[in-house]
């Protein structure tokens, strides 16, 4: 039975909120209002309001008023009421700041809350208060609480909880972090339900839908906070799905202006090529620095960020103590420095990755500055409203592009948020890495009953398509190593005890509480100075290539490598005037599906002479479009322009769909097979957003006679496996989820297990289960996401059958062209260091230009 709805207005919490609003000339929004009567009436849902509006006090002041109403004469006196509200949120950055913000709320209202933070920075003696006497609210990341979920007794903590929140929900959703939230408020929901159901003889009887209607609605309220996202309603019910509830959707009306400016250089590059550029015009943004309070300049990579920070500082050496350098790897204090800097207003400039992306509130910030582009309209967006964090502000931000034809990127961008062409986020489906590692983490807590923690599962979004054969082959993996590894007792992770299965070797639940989570990269040093101090994080990868006396750049500094010792990388400070610049993992994003479609569009605009001076970007870039014309053709949205080119390295292939690296690697390695199916032919591929290049010592024979044909949809799974192998791309891939599966540890703290002998063991096991179990859910799940991840397999199909639909209009250039240039750059990169690659590229320009 449904509670009676009592309507906010005449509640004794909201009176009291009211009144405190009104005190500090504070009037709610509607928005707010709205989320707050839902969780009064025990209902779930999605809070979407632009940046800097409040979605945090939409949820967080839900649960205060609930709080109040039920104690309203000793709300101020109860204390260590238990776990109230918990807060999931995806980066450690944004704990502190909620943090503070509610902690102002309470109190201003006189409560005795506490707000407690737990991630990874949390130290031992603060986890084990928490755990003695939980905070009323709890912020938390994703791995942390399913670290509570490894406690015994777990179920205890959660008792009292009313309402769980899921910040940035959109960061979360497409990624195995989300699938790790569905399990957990799987979890929650369980433990917090009214009534159980009714008993019956099987699993599958449990899951029937007419037993569904069974089940009482839960006491848990539970609510997502987003800001942008294309496909909310989806969203919503992926978070929602365990609590067989369609929820509600709470949309704020207030609009957020967004004023976007473009760098434009003074001589447009008519052969553009990658990163180039942006470093050139960093003088430009000292004008910016100096015109406003605080400014954040996002670049794209950790890298990068180093470069940015030590130009700008070269530039504007008075700069010196009022600029600052805030990525992942940088060690926490002086990231948390950084950031409390940031509200105190002591900065001008803070050089940052996507560490402060998401949510943080820096109200001095008055302009952001974007350092090429971001790949996607709502990162774009996200990124814009780090600046004018209030709702009545203005979000201001540049664009800078790192090379020409970037500016076409930006004229999308200004497009797409003109008519809200915002991203969707995909939500991931039969992650059984995920599912593997939560089961397991439940063993080391109180143990799972294999029956409920199915029911469980089966009703998340991810999982709702497992079988009772899929999960038990899981729970016989757990218990004894499934048909493959039986024999090794290092497989035999869970015992059945009293009704339950269990881990009861302290070893491995010690070994499995050290690596929860899914964010799976390569291994990281602590980089310490060799008098002492630590400055930071790198990769594995990168050390290891660095010899005694090299130079290197973290954290703003240049730091000469000394040696390695105990899993630290030990260095000094440096006085000279080069130094290596690390390159981290996962530094490129590809260029969304949307970004794509508005390039398009804008070249068609370009190319039937659709634009004026107002459009600033293409109209500056009339240089470079006049000569690819001359050389070439300019395609509109229903073409495709492939360009064969001779050069003295042989004959080039150029293809341009617009649709990002991820999706024209895949493209060009299934060009080249079927390219090769007709006479005997080898390639070396090349590729960047725009399109790929396929080179070879022979004539390449492509032409209006059989292009349609390589461009086919048809026994596209069989051709891209055999063009790709997929058996070496997907043992790479089980690397991964063999980690997070817990097939594979990665070592204790200290003595980390190096990358190639990862790779080794992972490679051994994948070639185990391919022979002796080749029907492994581990298995089958590295083939799917090498398809749909990495070969982003429905966007190439979709990219096939849109070319079938197009004009193909095939060029024969003279010599290399505005666009195809940068690919051509690229493919040059792995054979010169920079400063050679520069120095021929300068060449090969000089000879294009005569």
């Amino acid at each position: 039975m449904k509670a009676t709805i009592t309507k906010l207005e005449n509640t004794p919490g909201y009176a009291i909120l009211q009144s405190w609003l009104a005190e500090n000339g504070r009037t709610p929004f509607s928005f707010q209002q709205q989320t707050w009567q839902h969780i009064l009436n025990g209902e779930s849902g999605l809070v979407n309001a632009p940046t800097g509006f409040g979605k945090t006090y939409a949820v967080f002041l839900g649960a205060v008023i609930q709080f109040i109403n039920q104690h309203p004469d000793t709300y101020q006196l109860k204390k260590n009421n238990g776990l109230q509200l918990i807060w999931i949120t995806p980066l450690r950055a944004l704990a502190k700041d909620i943090a503070r913000a509610m902690d102002e709320v309470i109190a201003a209202l006189g409560f005795a809350w506490r707000v407690g933070v737990r991630n990874g920075d949390t130290s031992t003696s603060e986890r084990a208060k928490q755990k003695r006497n939980m905070p009323e609210v709890l912020i938390i990341t994703p791995e942390s609480l399913h670290l509570l979920l490894a406690q015994k007794d777990y179920p205890l903590l959660f008792k009292t909880l009313k309402v769980l929140a899921v910040d940035e929900w959109h960061e979360l959703l497409g990624s195995k972090r989300g699938v790790q939230v569905e399990l957990a408020i799987s979890r929650l929901v369980g433990l917090n339900r009214n009534e159980t159901i009714g008993k019956v003889s099987t699993l599958t009887k449990d899951l029937e839908p007419a037993q569904k209607k069974t089940k009482a609605a839960p006491a848990l309220s539970v609510w997502g906070i987003s800001a942008t996202i294309g496909n909310l309603v989806e969203a919503k019910d992926v978070m929602l799905s365990s609590l067989q509830q369609e929820g509600v959707i709470v949309r704020a009306t207030q609009k957020k202006q967004i004023h976007i400016e473009s760098i434009i250089p003074e001589e447009i590059e008519k052969y553009p090529w990658a990163g180039h550029l942006g470093i050139k015009l960093a003088h430009e943004v000292l004008p910016i620095i100096a015109g406003n309070r605080t400014t954040l300049i996002f670049i794209n990579t950790r890298g990068m960020s180093e470069r940015w920070y030590q130009r700008l500082l070269m530039l504007q050496p008075a700069l010196a103590g009022a600029i600052a350098l805030h990525h992942g790897s940088i060690e926490m204090e002086l990231r948390l420095w950084v950031e409390d800097a940031l509200h105190e207003g002591t900065l001008e400039a803070v050089v940052c990755t996507s560490s402060l992306d998401l949510g943080v509130d820096f109200r001095p910030v008055e302009t952001v500055v974007q350092v090429g582009s971001p790949k996607g309209v709502a990162r774009f967006l996200q990124r814009a409203g780090r600046s004018g964090h209030q709702p009545d502000a203005v979000s201001r931000i540049w664009f800078l592009p790192t090379h020409s034809l970037e500016l076409l990127e930006a004229a999308a961008i200004k497009e797409a948020m003109e008519i809200s062409l915002i991203e969707s986020r995909q939500p991931y489906v039969l992650c059984y890495d995920v599912l593997l590692q939560y089961m397991t983490t439940l063993a080391v807590g109180e143990g799972f009953l294999p029956t409920e923690i199915y029911q469980e599962v089966k009703h998340t979004h991810c999982f709702r398509g497992i079988s009772e054969d899929e999960w038990n082959s899981l729970v016989h993996f757990l218990h004894s190593g499934g048909k493959a590894l039986h024999q090794y007792d290092d497989y035999k992770k869970v015992e059945w005890i009293d009704g339950r299965y269990k881990m009861t070797s302290r070893r491995m639940a010690m070994r499995h509480r050290l690596h929860i989570g899914t964010i799976v990269s390569d291994a990281m040093l602590k980089v310490k100075f060799f008098s002492g101090g630590y400055i930071g994080v790198i990769e594995e990868s990168f050390i290891s290539r660095l010899q005694p006396g090299d130079v290197f750049t973290l954290a703003g500094r240049n730091l000469e490598f000394v040696m390695i010792k105990d899993m630290v990388a030990l260095v000094k400070k440096s006085t000279a005037k080069k130094s290596i610049v690390p390159s981290w993992m996962g530094g490129r994003v590809p260029l969304s599906s949307n970004l794509g479609y508005m390039l398009r569009k804008k070249l068609s605009d370009t190319a039937a002479g659709n634009f004026t001076k107002k459009d600033k970007e293409i109209y500056a870039l009339q240089p470079l479009f006049t000569l690819q014309k001359e050389l070439s053709h300019i395609p509109s949205a229903e073409e495709l322009l492939i360009e064969h080119i001779e050069t003295k390295e042989g004959f080039h292939l150029f293809v341009y769909p617009f649709e990002g690296r991820l999706v024209h690697e895949a493209m060009a390695a299934l060009l080249a097979f079927r390219i090769s199916k007709i006479l005997p032919i080898s390639f070396s591929v090349a590729m960047n957003d725009y399109g790929f290049e396929l080179l070879s010592d022979q004539p390449i024979p492509l032409d209006d006679t059989n292009v349609y044909d390589l461009f086919t949809e048809e026994n596209l799974l069989a051709d891209i496996q055999r063009a790709v192998n997929s058996s070496e791309m997907a043992k790479r891939k089980f690397r991964d989820i063999a980690v997070i599966g817990g097939l594979i540890f990665q070592g204790m703290p200290g003595e980390h297990v190096k990358q190639k002998h990862l790779q080794s063991s992972a490679s051994l096991l994948f070639n185990v289960f391919n022979e002796y179990d080749p029907d492994n859910l581990l298995l089958r799940q590295a083939y799917n996401e090498v398809m749909e991840q990495q070969m982003d397999e429905p966007r190439l199909r979709n990219m096939l059958q849109r070319i079938q639909q197009s004009r193909v209009v095939i060029k024969f250039p003279q010599k290399l062209t505005p666009f195809c240039f940068p690919i051509k750059v690229d493919s040059m990169r792995e054979n010169f260091t920079s400063e050679k690659l520069e120095d021929r590229i300068r060449r090969m320009k000089e000879q294009l230009e005569k």
